[in-house]
């Protein structure tokens, strides 16, 4: 966790050069929106004027929940391990999109209930799925924090391969449950406002999801002012490994893409742990999952897309890759009024 305090702010020079080399580009002031928010701060987190990312990569962070135990989710936990075997047969909606994105999937066994084994699996795994959140604590302390540091670990080596940007992608059932006991407690955002339908929950239960998040938290008491408290009391072990994720772009340097409803919960943990990691961030889409917006509000961050999406995977920040490689063809690509030969903003007044 050391490293952690390695990370910085943006590069205000790149930043400042970016706004200069956008300012003169063959196109009206601001008239491309997010491409120029999102070309700017790219600039400032990479230090690099007209960026590019050949190398990048999803992190599918897999863990079951044991407050499944609760009846919370439509889907019984068996579609966790599953799933992870969809996504390592590349047959998943993120692998697909991830092909055409240009985007290689890594999935990593952080906490699933059930013995994996696939050549192609990171096998971290700190336990078997956490303990029912609603009776006491997820997990450990000593466990939360680790979860943090397999995170940071899988991109500290994915670095070293190449790698430039990062996705942060999750499969876990039962996990909207707990991320919207983490709203709840590092928020003032209501059970009932962050609480949404996760896999296609009915009314009636819908409000027993409530009510199962409301007496986890009332049974864990987690501390708003520690993250890591917190992430141990009501959270899971994928969430921790995405925040772990989130910290290591950070401190190397690298754009990281969050996903959707559930990546955002490790964003919020990530930024109170370390606000300056909330440069990094770039969110891909407001996710059709309640409580998401709210979320997005605490970050303090704009979506770049509004697709109605609420499957996670990861499958939003590869569709959003689509729009980092152009706001990176902007100002790799584009012409300025001065080398196009064309007449620039007239600064002439007027009476």
């Amino acid at each position: 966790m050391e490293r952690i305090g390695e990370i910085r702010g943006l590069n205000q020079d790149a930043i400042q050069a970016a706004k200069l080399h956008i300012s003169n580009l063959t196109v009206p002031p601001g008239s491309l929106g997010k491409l120029e928010t999102m070309a700017i701060q790219l600039a400032g987190i990479t230090g690099v004027v007209k960026p590019s990312f050949d190398r990048r990569e999803v992190i599918i962070m897999a863990g079951d929940h044991g407050v499944c135990e609760e009846g919370v989710s439509a889907f019984p936990q068996e579609v966790t391990p599953q799933m992870i075997q969809n996504f390592l047969a590349g047959g998943a909606a993120v692998n697909v999109l991830a092909r055409q994105a240009g985007a290689e999937v890594v999935c990593v066994d952080i906490g699933v209930n059930s013995e994996l084994s696939h050549p192609n699996l990171l096998s971290r795994k700190i336990r078997y799925g956490t303990a029912n959140m609603a009776q006491g604590s997820a997990m450990t302390y000593e466990e939360a924090i680790q979860s943090i540091l397999v995170g940071v670990n899988v991109v500290e080596d994915a670095v070293k391969r190449g790698v430039q940007l990062f996705i942060t992608g999750e499969m876990g059932i039962g996990n909207t449950t707990a991320s919207s006991a983490v709203i709840c407690a590092l928020s003032t955002i209501s059970v009932r406002d962050a609480v949404g339908r996760g896999t296609g929950i009915d009314d009636s239960r819908l409000e027993h999801k409530i009510s199962v998040v409301e007496q986890a938290l009332k049974v864990n008491a987690p501390d708003p002012l520690d993250p890591i408290d917190v992430l141990a009391k009501v959270g899971g072990l994928e969430i921790g490994g995405l925040v772990g994720v989130i910290l290591g772009s950070a401190v190397n340097g690298c754009p990281v893409i969050i996903d959707g409803f559930i990546s955002s919960v490790a964003a919020l943990l990530a930024k109170a742990i370390c606000p300056a990691a909330a440069n990094y961030m770039i969110v891909s889409h407001a996710s059709h999952e309640q409580g998401h917006r709210l979320l997005l509000q605490e970050l303090g961050l704009r979506p770049v897309l509004e697709l109605d999406l609420r499957i996670g995977e990861g499958t939003g920040g590869v569709l959003c890759l689509h729009l980092v490689d152009a706001a990176c063809r902007i100002v790799n690509e584009m012409a300025t009024f001065e080398s196009a030969g064309v007449s620039g903003e007239s600064k002439e007044q007027t009476t």
